[in-house]
């Protein structure tokens, strides 16, 4: 049995132990003259009586917002999961390999069977914030829902009400909890519709930045690393962050099997993914990505390492010869690095060194291995752009394959994090929305204290000049940003418990988070492994597939699926809403309804019936792997970019317009170039003095975000702690496993200490994503070491993006 193969058995020991036991006790007996099959057969007898005749197997799935998508293989007695395995289908080999579970899929049943789960319908009776509701009737709880949507839309219009955003079911179709996605946005747009939103709270600033470069955000697929001479991973850790079969750490470690290549991991923490097997660690300062691209940049000019035919040929604003009308002399990319543009500084490897922390040997070394290697795969994960200047450095980390030529060809990549091959998948669909205002899903609580005054040009409001009313409801489906993943906690708990602002809050969710105490309506909803639904692969390299969830046990006490809570919801509204939404049909007759439109499409898959039995459906990428741009690499006059230029614009007269004509606060940044650029609460800032130390947060292997954060087994097995180095914890008189105060001016929280040499000095770091607890009339400082607590609520310049890793903060023995 493999190493992952270690699954819950219904006597309470795992089938490891058990098979490992059978065989000491078979040697055992040998040994005292009993024969060995009478050994071997009492264990396979000890095995069929644990599993009952009634016992049945279902298929389901973890879809939390990992960028995985894993199957289960759930054994359900007497209407309870009791035992969880994985996918155990196919060959397991690399392209068609068995869809495991991490840890956290694997724990479900604790989450399914969990003593805190919400069982039924509930009102608030306290303050927002105080956790304090009573029970009420779905009748009730429905037109209490009703009266106030019906209210909210007739005394504000339909700009006032706002769908969060949430990602906890981010793969499911009928379950998708994605806010412009989900069966929310279906039903506000058969109901004149809601105030839209833009971005995420993990992509913004690179989803934003990167088609300012090449008119989209893709890169090639992690399997085609099969083909690379060199990986360079700036803060990208999918052993951590996809650790899952499901993932790409698989492919990652297959793929680099196949070539050898050598892996570089750019990071601040010496992650997982790095963890020996990568050949080279390179610590960086938080937010300073870009400051070592431009080092890198002037040892690839000065030594004549760029690939200058493809520069000439696919891209705008390198030199001066490819410079766009309109843009000032030496605004090109080749000024800036060498020195000749408005800040008359040369990006040399010692420049880049005092900004970076990373010797200017290093510097130089690493651009002669970037500049030689061909091809290189060269990535990045989402936690360099999830800073203050983040779209600057989505654009930095991309000019390195752009400069040495690796674009659009197998084994490069174009700086981008990794792209997937995808299985056909018929959404579930959500109609057009009526209101065409949106604002960045980050800056809700400015729409809600100050929304009236939010504009296009200074708060990144999109299809107006400005919003005419404040959000007054808000819908909140499977996700603990109310509070929990957005920033400032503190500051949100101010606005949100004053309800003559938001008038309604309605959370549909699972546990008592720390984000549903802030509702008005708490309503519990079914897992996905209790419904019906078709999930898609999200990352999972050059292989797709789909998992077809059948529910595991009937609903318990009185939870409720999605698509029945709205449909009641639908009918109080009106019959011609109701009717818009349902279209005649039940949820499972919306799947069928879809599946057949997938079929049409692709005559490959399966029928319904057949799918379904299945439970799991892989096919392999038909082109091998996916390379981005690899069209436009072949011919770009046949097949140009999505850009203006259609060019690869490393210079971007659309950012420069942006950058002259929005009002910007004075360490903001918006640049047509991929510049480096200082900013508020940085490894420069004045605040510094005070708060010393800078600290970043990390996608965490016992938590997806905030999902499985309550389960008891992965919160021993993954503590909670802040990484400190050993230089920094000597002169607090830390030790490691010490408790200490994490603060700034934003707020306190408590946590054990990790000291460690893995996370560079000057810097540290914890998991995000922990629950917060916090006495939010009393002292309010954070129990649960939820990052969240410290962060800032100033969004980036461009995307008006979550800036999570921007922090400065004081740590002290407690």
């Amino acid at each position: 049995m493999s190493e992952h193969e270690q699954h819950d058995h219904p006597s309470g020991i795992s089938r490891r132990a058990l098979i490992k036991s059978s065989a000491i006790g078979s040697l055992a007996l040998a040994a005292s003259g009993m024969s060995l099959p009478f050994t071997l057969k009492s264990a396979a007898a000890a095995v069929q009586q644990a599993t009952k005749p009634d016992d049945k197997v279902v298929w389901g799935a973890c879809s939390v917002n990992c960028g995985s998508r894993c199957a289960l293989r759930l054994h359900v007695r007497d209407n309870e999961v009791y035992w969880v395995e994985t996918d155990n289908t196919g060959d397991d080999i690399y392209g068609d390999h068995q869809v495991r579970a991490c840890l956290r899929g694997r724990s479900i049943r604790r989450r399914i069977n969990h003593p805190e789960r919400l069982n039924y319908p509930m009102k608030r009776v306290g303050k927002r914030g105080e956790g304090k509701f009573e029970r009420i009737s779905w009748p009730e709880a429905l037109d209490i829902l009703t009266d106030s949507l019906k209210h909210v839309v007739k005394e504000y219009g339909n700009e006032a009400v706002y769908i969060n955003y949430t990602s906890g079911i981010v793969g499911g179709n009928i379950t998708r909890s994605s806010p412009s996605a989900s069966l929310v946005a279906r039903l506000m747009n058969c109901y004149g519709g809601s105030l839209n939103q833009y971005g995420t709270y993990s992509t913004a600033q690179i989803a934003c930045a990167m088609p300012y470069t090449y008119g989209s955000n893709d890169g090639n697929s992690t399997s085609d690393i099969e083909n690379s001479k060199l990986v360079v991973m700036f803060g990208n850790n999918p052993a951590e962050t996809r650790m899952s079969g499901g993932g790409i750490t698989y492919y990652l470690e297959q793929a680099r099997e196949r070539s050898n290549a050598r892996m570089v991991v750019i990071d601040p923490r010496y992650t997982d993914t790095a963890a020996g097997r990568e050949d080279e660690w390179v610590p960086i300062r938080p937010g300073t990505d870009a400051a070592l691209v431009a080092g890198i940049a002037w040892v690839l000019i000065d030594e004549n390492l760029v690939d200058q035919p493809f520069l000439d040929k696919y891209c705008v604003g390198y030199d001066e010869k490819t410079l766009p009308e309109g843009a000032p002399a030496n605004g090109h990319y080749k000024a800036y690095i060498l020195g000749q543009g408005d800040d008359a500084t040369a990006k040399t490897p010692a420049w880049a060194s005092r900004i970076t922390g990373i010797p200017a040997d290093k510097i130089i070394k690493l651009a002669r291995e970037i500049g030689t290697a061909k091809p290189a795969y060269i990535c990045q994960g989402w936690g360099p752009q999830r800073q203050a200047n983040g779209e600057l450095t989505a654009r930095a980390i991309a000019m390195l394959p752009i400069l040495t030529g690796n674009v659009g060809v197998n084994g490069g990549n174009s700086g981008a994090r990794e792209s997937t091959y995808t299985i056909t998948i018929e959404r579930m669909p959500v109609l057009e929305n009526p209101v065409k205002t949106a604002i960045s899903c980050f800056t809700w609580t400015d729409a809600i204290e100050r929304g009236a005054e939010m504009t296009a040009t200074r708060d990144g409001v999109r299809g107006k000049d400005k919003l005419d009313v404040p959000i007054k409801f808000i819908w909140n489906y499977a996700g603990n940003t109310i509070i929990n993943q957005h920033s400032q906690i503190n500051r949100t708990h101010d606005i949100l418990q004053d309800d003559t602002k938001c008038e309604m809050i309605v959370v549909i969710e699972n546990f008592m988070t720390a984000s549903a105490k802030y509702a008005d309506l708490l309503l519990p909803d079914l897992m996905t492994v209790e419904q019906e639904d078709i999930i898609p692969n999200d990352y999972a390299g050059n292989m797709g597939y789909l998992i077809f969830i059948q529910p595991a046990t009937s609903p318990k006490f009185e939870r409720k699926p999605i698509y029945w809570i709205l449909s009641e919801v639908a009918k109080r509204l009106g019959a011609d809403v109701q009717q818009k939404f349902t279209e005649g049909r039940t949820q499972a007759e919306w799947l069928q309804y879809l599946y057949a439109k997938m079929v049409a499409k692709d005559p490959q898959l399966p029928s319904y019936e057949a799918v379904k039995a299945m439970g799991l459906y892989k096919r392999k990428d038909p082109n091998g792997h996916f390379v981005a741009y690899k069209d436009f690499r072949n011919d770009p006059q046949a097949h140009p970019l999505k850009t203006p230029s259609g060019k690869i614009e490393i210079y971007s007269t659309k950012l420069a317009d942006i950058a002259s004509s929005w009002e910007l606060q004075p360490d903001d940044t918006i640049s047509p170039l991929p510049i480096y650029a200082s900013t508020f609460d940085g490894w420069d800032a004045p605040q510094r003095s005070e708060f010393p130390l800078q600290l970043f947060g990390f996608h965490y292997k016992a938590r997806t975000h905030s999902s499985y954060g309550n389960v008891d087994v992965l919160k021993a097995a993954c503590r909670q702690e802040v990484w400190l180095n050993p230089m920094d914890a000597a002169k607090r008189g830390i030790k490691n496993g010490d408790m200490v105060r994490v603060y700034n001016d934003r707020g306190e929280l408590r946590i054990e200490a990790k000291v460690t040499p893995r996370i560079m000095p000057g810097v540290s770091a914890m998991g995000q994503g922990a629950w917060h607890d916090a006495s939010m009339s009393g002292d309010r400082i954070d129990h649960g070491s939820c990052i969240n607590t410290l962060t800032s609520h100033r969004p980036s310049p461009l995307a008006k993006g979550n800036p999570q890793h921007t922090n400065l903060v004081q740590i002290e023995k407690v």
